[in-house]
């Protein structure tokens, strides 16, 4: 391991769980361990220059070929030695990159060998240097490097060169594998932003645009539905004038069918609005040419709008596991509460705290002997929740169950976060994540908390009005 991989993970090891000060405290002790390090190199003038140099140019000069002339002019004109520079392209092959002589008579693709790979080797005159990167960002590089190393800088003449030359030079190309690393990244970082603009002008064009004509044959199906409402009346009223008992019956079968046919229709038409705006909302383009998510906030009655909707998507899914679902009393469904927000998203996060309940609810003892499975929700305003005359409105879903396992409240918030003792039951910790990113966007907070009731999830919004 060298130098600078010591270092990353002494940093990624310890400076976690630090505080501020303690944070502090342990660079600044690192920053005089480093000056002692360099002053013990004791680099001659012109060695330390070379570094300045290279940091200012490669800060300077934009794009890769001009990176790559900056590593290799600097040994050329400083201390007169030809470099030529290896990339790997997969985890046994290097690529020839470049050569500081402009026309190179090398191998176009070099293997994993003797002389290249994690260790300074010498060859003749060539001296080969692996190019290591920064560890922490391996996983955003297109494959894992061995070793930890991108490439190989071979260097020459190199044969007579004292340890002491020798030093500077592997800290010089340290240098360069830091800088190359950072570089790969954001060349690959902006393939991925092009290709993310193309990929939501194809969202649009193939899953949004298609997927509003489904409107319109909801809207067919519904006059369908009116049509043998209508024509099973008209049956029933002729069945009904004389016709035998069993023909009655019949008449009858077909009216509980017709009426079976447009119940499960409502079912189906709540399901495409819920998804339908979950999927407008989750995918607007704005989200991903900002990289955030964008708050479309409207004027909007918080109980009819939002909370109704999502609790008759999942009623039927509650009933089918036995859940019981409790409006609180102080709540009413027709009751108004008037507020600006982003609708599409406030609904998707209730709808992650009503899938986790529907998941998680577990049965709790009823109070008269027995056990039942219990999920409360409701809403309230808060005054002064965020200051003096600064209103919040709370909404809660609770779910009977034991208290989760954490070690601290906010724990359940976190990205790709599972208790304990619910890790064994399908997910990936990122919807509550998700409910956090969203009420916070909007200036509100989240809290989880475990009551007499179960666990309560639950956040405020700002009570903002038109």
């Amino acid at each position: 391991m060298n130098d600078l991989d010591k270092d990353h993970a002494l940093f990624s090891d310890t400076l976690l769980d630090l505080s501020d000060d303690e944070r502090i405290a342990l660079i600044v002790e690192r920053i005089e361990a480093k000056f002692l390090d360099y002053d013990g190199y004791d680099f001659s003038r012109r060695q330390i220059l070379a570094l300045n140099i290279f940091f200012e140019l490669s800060q300077e000069l934009r794009g890769r070929e001009m990176f790559y002339a900056v590593c290799m002019a600097i040994p050329q004109a400083l201390f007169g030695l030809e470099s030529i520079l290896y990339l790997l392209e997969d985890e046994e092959t290097f690529s020839l990159a470049a050569c500081s002589t402009g026309r190179c008579d090398k191998e176009s693709t070099r293997p994993w060998s003797g002389v290249m790979n994690d260790r300074l080797t010498i060859e003749g005159e060539t001296m080969y240097i692996p190019i290591r990167g920064n560890p922490d960002y391996n996983d955003m590089l297109s494959f894992e490097p061995p070793h930890n190393v991108l490439g190989s800088f071979a260097m020459r003449p190199c044969a007579g060169l004292p340890g002491h030359a020798r030093l500077f030079l592997e800290k010089y190309v340290n240098r360069v594998g830091y800088q190359l690393h950072h570089r790969i990244i954001r060349s690959r970082n902006r393939e991925h932003i092009a290709f993310i603009k193309s990929m939501v002008q194809d969202i649009g064009h193939n899953v949004i645009v298609p997927n509003m004509y489904y409107k319109l044959y909801f809207n067919r199906l519904k006059r369908k539905i009116e049509q043998l409402h209508l024509a099973t009346s008209s049956i029933l009223a002729k069945v009904n004038e004389g016709a035998t008992p069993e023909l009655v019956s019949e008449g009858n079968r077909l009216a509980e069918i017709a009426g079976g046919i447009e119940a499960q229709y409502q079912e189906i038409y709540s399901h495409y609005e819920s998804t339908s705006m979950f999927l407008e909302t989750l995918l607007r383009r704005r989200h991903f040419e900002e990289g955030r998510y964008v708050l479309e906030k409207r004027d909007v009655n918080l109980p009819t709008a939002v909370v109704g909707p999502i609790i008759e998507r999942f009623r039927h899914r509650f009933e089918e596991n036995d859940i019981q679902l409790i409006l609180i009393g102080e709540c009413t469904e027709n009751q108004v509460i008037r507020l600006v927000l982003d609708r599409g998203l406030i609904s998707q996060v209730l709808d992650n705290l009503l899938s986790n309940a529907l998941k998680y609810t577990e049965p709790a003892p009823d109070g008269q002997g027995g056990e039942e499975k219990c999920v409360t929700y409701g809403w309230k305003v808060v005054a002064d929740f965020f200051g003096p005359g600064k209103p919040g409105i709370r909404v809660w879903v609770t779910s009977s169950g034991a208290a989760l396992d954490l070690n601290e409240p906010m724990d359940v918030f976190k990205p790709g976060f599972r208790a304990g003792n619910v890790a064994h039951k399908a997910g990936t910790g990122r919807g509550l994540y998700f409910v956090r990113q969203v009420v916070e966007l909007h200036g509100g907070k989240v809290s989880y908390q475990h009551t007499g009731e179960g666990n309560e999830f639950s956040f405020v919004l700002p009570f903002e009005q038109a």
